[in-house]
């Protein structure tokens, strides 16, 4: 497989889920969070989905919450993505918006 189609269809899977959370998922708590980005095996089988979310809620609570609707997700996406086997999802929140924002407090407090 061609080095250059694995981060192309990782940008197409972000992109889609981005999509199916904005139009289709009805759940308050799936509306929150914001996909940042999408790690994709070499052989397609699985893809470890980073999300972040403004919730109050727990980020194990919104972990839950968001790989239970994988397969939902997974759903969707087989009918956006042109592939022959969709990937197998694990969602991941993503700490690394919180620790930029925590080093950016710290570097404005050593101003």
């Amino acid at each position: 497989m061609s080095s250059y189609k694995i981060p192309r269809l990782a940008s197409e899977i972000v992109k889609s889920l981005s999509d199916i959370i904005l139009n289709e998922a009805r759940d308050e708590i799936l509306k929150s969070i914001t996909i940042t980005g999408c790690d994709l095996a070499k052989d397609l089988s699985y893809a470890k989905i980073y999300f972040t979310s403004l919730s109050d809620l727990p980020k194990e609570t919104l972990v839950k919450e968001v790989n239970e609707a994988s397969h939902f997700f997974r759903g969707m996406l087989s009918e956006r993505v042109d592939m022959r086997h969709t990937p197998e999802l694990k969602f991941v929140y993503d700490e690394s918006i919180a620790y930029g924002e925590k080093i950016e407090k710290i570097i404005k407090e050593l101003k």
